[in-house]
């Protein structure tokens, strides 16, 4: 099989380009956030004419642009590409935050060649934050490099999570958190695990953790976390997959993933 040669950097400029598009998208239909309403995968799944609007800008864009490429988007698209280029697309990462004005929801989109995510773009739009990483080239947030807090004790760390839209599954990790908090310094639940995953690359959290997760929520986190300098994995220490989500300064990352074991087992 022949590798395919992208110019990443080009990639990387056009995510960038297509996320703060999307998030200028999100801010100027804000007022108009709870119209055309409906659900998907549970009544508290919301999806809203806004995400759907986001996800054909950025696909739009990007079928003039590289026609070629194949796409996977959150709310719907899907197509297999010639190029060996793909698309991860989250075009609202924080859907039912953005429904009630709580300014933690992005855009996400993370670049695949030849089935690994070389590039990654997520824009907060609420603090006009735009974090970015190409793969062996560091992670930044507008331009300015940005690295992991290098906490080394899980004790005293600060954790994000977040829960599953299942309500069985949101009872079961409940239950994980009387053995996760008084291990910790504190927990915090943002509801955009694209961001969660930004602010362990920037150190606002020292780790992070999240089960039920689709690759649109972690694509291009993880690859900016991991290249601030994070350690990401899924809970059993492989390579972190669908469902099974750990991202955290690399001291403190193995007694966290020991520890959400441990509570996923009880």
């Amino acid at each position: 099989m022949v590798a395919v040669v992208a110019d990443v950097d080009a990639l990387l400029g056009l995510a960038s380009e297509l996320a703060r598009r999307a998030g200028e998208l999100l801010l100027a239909e804000a007022p108009d956030r709870a119209d055309d309403v409906s659900t998907k995968s549970s009544r508290t799944d919301m999806v809203t004419a806004v995400d759907v609007a986001s996800e054909a800008l950025i696909v739009g864009a990007i079928e003039r642009e590289r026609p070629d490429d194949g796409v996977l988007g959150e709310e719907g698209s899907n197509r297999d590409g010639t190029s060996g280029v793909r698309w991860i697309i989250d075009p609202l990462d924080g859907t039912t935050n953005y429904l009630y004005g709580f300014p933690m929801f992005a855009v996400s989109i993370a670049v695949e060649v030849d089935g690994d995510v070389e590039a990654g773009a997520v824009f907060h739009p609420s603090l006009d934050e735009l974090f970015t990483a190409r793969r062996g080239g560091g992670a930044q947030c507008n331009g300015h490099p940005i690295q992991v807090s290098g906490h080394d004790d899980l004790a005293t760390a600060l954790i994000g999570t977040g829960f599953a839209y299942d309500a069985d599954m949101r009872r079961t990790q409940g239950r994980w958190l009387e053995r996760i908090l008084p291990s910790v310094r504190d927990i915090r639940r943002g509801g955009a695990a694209a961001l969660d995953l930004c602010w362990v690359a920037c150190g606002r959290l020292d780790g992070f953790y999240e089960a039920g997760l689709a690759p649109w929520d972690f694509a291009a986190g993880a690859l900016i976390a991991r290249e601030a300098g994070a350690d990401t994995s899924a809970f059993d220490g492989g390579p972190m997959r669908a469902g099974s989500v750990l991202a955290a300064s690399p001291a403190i990352a193995p007694p966290l993933r020991r520890l959400v074991s441990e509570a996923a087992t009880l």
